[in-house]
């Protein structure tokens, strides 16, 4: 059995769609899939490319990323919602997730959205940033509150795993749990976009997991980075132009 890793294959792109299409059909058969989000905000193409993965691969477990949650083409839903009905969808062509284990692993998926633990958002990025349009929460949440009703899905998560546990912990999220795994070599016009990478609350979920590996994605900068007896691993799949920051292939990161 082997653990692979992936996120951010935004299959509203054709070549995006092509190189999933191509994944072998038997190579896989005994091994999981870890998908850390950003699929498609299309339900449709999200549960076609998801059956055609759980047909490739023994398990796929996945969390969503924000564009799985973005409404634009859902006028009567808003993106609570829209994670609900996402997270059917998966259930039901048995997609895990909740954590599981297999082969002596605990594999524990982790929520979450951005709470500006990594800064305040510029005036400039609050203009820009999609989400901010894209995503309708309900209640008038602010991304504070989203990351908070997240992030308390995973208390229970955590205590599952902590209760049956017997080898490694593999977790993943979408988002970053840590600013420092962002490269030093990121220019300063990109930096802008850090308040809403991700939430140091994810960090402190991994430390109380005391995860060996934590698969995460959204930066779309592929990484593999070991910090506080954890290693940190993102194989964003990207956009069709990121050839320079992304690895477009899937990354072993348990078994042979």
């Amino acid at each position: 059995m082997r653990v692979f890793a992936i996120s951010d294959i935004h299959a509203d792109y054709m070549e995006n769609r092509r190189w999933l299409e191509g994944l072998s059909g038997y190579e896989y058969k005994n091994d999981i899939l870890i998908l850390a989000g950003d699929v498609t905000d299309d339900m449709t193409m999200f549960s076609r490319v998801m059956e055609g993965l759980k047909l490739r691969f023994r398990e796929v477990a996945f969390v969503p990323g924000n564009h799985d949650l973005w409404v634009r083409r859902y006028v009567n839903m808003d993106s609570q919602q829209k994670y609900q009905a996402v997270k059917d969808i998966a259930s039901g062509l048995g997609i895990r997730s909740t954590p599981f284990e297999a082969g002596g692993l605990c594999i524990v998926p982790l929520l979450g959205w951005y709470d500006y633990s990594f800064g305040q958002p510029s005036k400039e990025l609050e203009d820009v940033w999609v989400d901010y349009t894209a995503c309708i929460w309900p209640g008038g949440w602010g991304a504070r509150d989203v990351c908070m009703y997240f992030t308390a899905i995973n208390e229970g998560f955590i205590q599952q795993c902590s209760g049956s546990r017997k080898g490694d912990v593999i977790s993943f999220s979408h988002f970053l749990p840590r600013i420092d795994l962002m490269p030093s070599y990121i220019p300063a016009d990109k930096r802008k976009l850090f308040p809403v990478l991700g939430s140091a609350v994810l960090e402190r979920q991994i430390r109380r997991l005391g995860s060996a590996v934590h698969v995460y994605g959204h930066s779309h900068v592929n990484t593999r980075v070991y910090m506080d007896k954890t290693l940190y691993i993102n194989n964003a799949f990207g956009y069709p132009n990121e050839t320079f920051i992304t690895r477009k292939e899937l990354v072993c990161i348990y078994g042979d």
